[in-house]
């Protein structure tokens, strides 16, 4: 289904459904294709949200984790949102905890899936190798715990991203950003519900990464996914949904 994409002032973003806000915040490569299952099933019970993060648009010196909060903050200002229910995936996990950390006010929940903030396996110090397709692909798959998941679709999004020299520059930036802005011992001052969703095979945030927030963070509880790598809402959309709907009814 292809959502309208709204415009108010310098914010793109989708708002679909109506009731408490269930704002998405995707990851570095992160695409609108990667909550469509979660927007179809949660437009039902909330408003959905979706801004597009401008990973490639700020200045360099404000390209950073830092950088895309206050980008968030701004929106959700704007918006005039109250009791959020703040949903990351991978880096837009570690921008939703930065936030939050900062902008307590307005947010109901936290909910972190595959969250960079603690340690993450980067795409390494190569990457992304411009022009190079196979490679590309192949660090895609590890995304999933089933690599046929890494579409040519998919896979040609990324290529084309990595093929502009620019992008490449603020995506290194935002890597080496979320690596050095390791968040530790700050997750004990989250006081809000938060649900941690793990995929058990995840590589690039392990499931010891999961279990590391959840001793961290102080009112949170993890559910682990099997057969399931670092973006649960793709991967095994049912079964995410579930847990994050169950967890959504219990702190009305």
């Amino acid at each position: 289904m292809d959502y309208e994409i709204k415009t108010q002032g310098k914010f793109n973003f989708i708002e679909e459904g109506e009731g408490e806000p269930l704002v998405l915040l995707h990851g570095l490569f992160g695409a609108l294709s990667n909550f469509k299952d979660l927007i179809e099933y949660f437009r039902q019970y909330n408003k959905v949200v979706v801004p597009m993060l401008p990973l490639y648009d700020l200045n360099i010196l404000d390209t950073s984790v830092g950088g895309l909060a206050k980008f968030v903050h701004k929106f959700i200002e704007a918006r005039d949102y109250q009791n959020v229910h703040l949903l990351g995936n991978s880096l837009g996990g570690h921008v939703g905890i930065v936030y939050i950390l900062k902008h307590p006010e307005r947010i109901k929940s936290l909910i972190l899936t595959g969250s960079s903030g603690l340690f993450e396996n980067g795409m390494g110090e190569t990457y992304p190798k411009r022009g190079d397709y196979e490679y590309i692909k192949n660090k895609a798959a590890l995304t999933f715990y089933d690599p046929a998941m890494a579409t040519k679709e998919l896979v040609d999004e990324i290529f084309e991203i990595t093929s502009n020299r620019l992008k490449v520059i603020k995506i290194i930036a935002l890597a080496k950003s979320a690596i050095r802005h390791n968040l530790g011992e700050e997750l004990t001052e989250i006081k809000v519900p938060t649900c941690l969703i793990w995929g058990n095979n995840d590589t690039i945030t392990p499931p010891m990464v999961g279990e590391e927030f959840k001793r961290l963070i102080p009112n949170s509880e993890l559910h682990f996914i099997d057969k399931c790598g670092h973006a649960p809402m793709m991967e095994v959309p049912g079964e995410f949904n579930k847990i994050l709907h169950d967890f959504l009814e219990r702190i009305k």
